[in-house]
């Protein structure tokens, strides 16, 4: 052989032996066989890895526990309403809400705008199953409704609470099926007390809960919770500008939901207790102004002929006046408190009315041409 010829097999083991080094990364070059499943790292068995303790924080446990405990108690509504198309036919439609089961019998609490005109009811379980349901009654003026399953289909029970103990401040769970995604959890804080909103229909729901909790459309009549998993609420609504959740939502009193439930269960219908009067609520100036000798209180204008009011005494005014351009009734009673509650307004006063009973006297302190005195009125059902 040539030495120019070694010498150009030399060159070309060279060129090999670079070639090969600069591609021994690339795996397509140098096929291997595929792992198994089982000596893959990440699937390795767990005794053979450094075994991680699940780490949990204080909140996200009552998050957990509290969806575990009363998920099972919590259905999806579907209400069918037969409503017109273009061409005048009839068809049916159909909306979307929760509710929740609060007695063993298959009473389930929820909105009355859930249910309101449904010709049908679709009950949908924890577990999946369907049911048909049967409308109990409904209160427009709360918002409320109970509806029933067969006891058999019961498959949890909620625990209510006390909704009188709540605070600001507070946990807030709620657990619904906005836009038909069924046992969905938000949480939050309860963000104030006290409010009030009106409907759609006309009607004023006060002494509502506000939470940041979540709120949309399809959550309307579920539960929201505290950290002990008891319902304290019935979510209900949302203020909003664009019609999604915008941080603010409103849920009804459990203690007032308790009320109105025990008697749409028991009766088919709400009861209300009635005084019979009209009345203005005294500021400090106006009560200085008129020189009615009290802070504050509740200025009777009208008394109800032949109502409760009327017929334990109570005067309504008895002259007008024209103030600042406003026509004003003086001369009537002045109820300064209830039972002993002293009253600041006329929301106040019919607050604690509504939350007495048929035929329960209520003992009014009322201030009389500047003397105190004791009127006792036995409440009647509102006509």
């Amino acid at each position: 052989m040539s030495r120019y010829s070694t010498k150009t097999v030399w060159l070309v083991l060279l060129f090999i032996f670079l070639f090969l080094w600069f591609k021994k990364e690339d795996r397509s070059f140098f096929p291997e066989k595929r792992p198994t499943v089982e000596s893959l790292d990440f699937n390795t068995p767990e005794p053979l890895m450094v075994a991680q303790p699940a780490v949990y924080s204080s909140d996200e446990k009552i998050n957990v526990d509290v969806f575990e405990k009363v998920h099972p108690a919590v259905v999806n509504i579907a209400s069918t309403i037969l409503g017109m198309n273009f061409w005048m036919e009839v068809i049916p439609r159909q909306g979307q809400g929760t509710g929740f089961i609060i007695d063993r019998r298959g009473y389930v609490l929820t909105n009355n705008h859930v249910v309101a005109k449904a010709q049908k009811l679709t009950v949908t379980m924890a577990s999946g199953k369907k049911i048909d349901a049967i409308l109990v009654g409904r209160d427009p003026r709360t918002d409320l409704a109970v509806i029933r399953i067969p006891p058999g289909d019961v498959e949890a029970v909620a625990t209510l609470g006390d909704s009188d103990k709540l605070r600001p401040g507070r946990k807030a769970i709620a657990i619904g099926n906005p836009f038909g995604l069924s046992h969905t959890l938000t949480t939050g804080i309860i963000s104030a007390l006290h409010r009030s909103i009106k409907t759609e229909d006309g009607n004023e729901i006060e002494d509502l809960i506000q939470t940041d909790a979540a709120i949309n459309p399809g959550n309307s009549g579920g539960p929201l919770l505290d950290s002990n998993g008891h319902v304290i609420g019935i979510n209900t609504a949302i203020f909003s500008l664009s019609g999604g959740y915008q941080g603010i939502g409103f849920a009804i009193p459990i203690n007032q939901a308790k009320r109105v439930a025990t008697q749409l269960i028991t009766s088919g219908r709400v009861v209300r207790p009635w005084l019979g009067i009209s009345g203005l609520s005294l500021s400090p100036s106006l009560a200085e102004g008129l020189g009615l000798g009290v802070s504050q209180g509740v200025l009777v204008v009208q008394v109800a002929r032949g109502g409760p009011a009327h017929q334990a005494g109570l005067r309504g005014g008895d002259r007008e006046v024209l103030i600042r351009g406003i026509r004003l009734r003086l001369g009537g009673d002045i109820i300064t408190d209830i039972n002993g509650t002293s009253v600041d307004d006329m929301k106040q006063l019919v607050h604690h009315v509504e939350r007495m009973e048929v035929g329960e006297a209520a003992d009014l302190g009322v201030m009389r041409k500047g003397f105190s005195k004791r009127i006792r009125v036995m409440l009647s059902e509102r006509p």
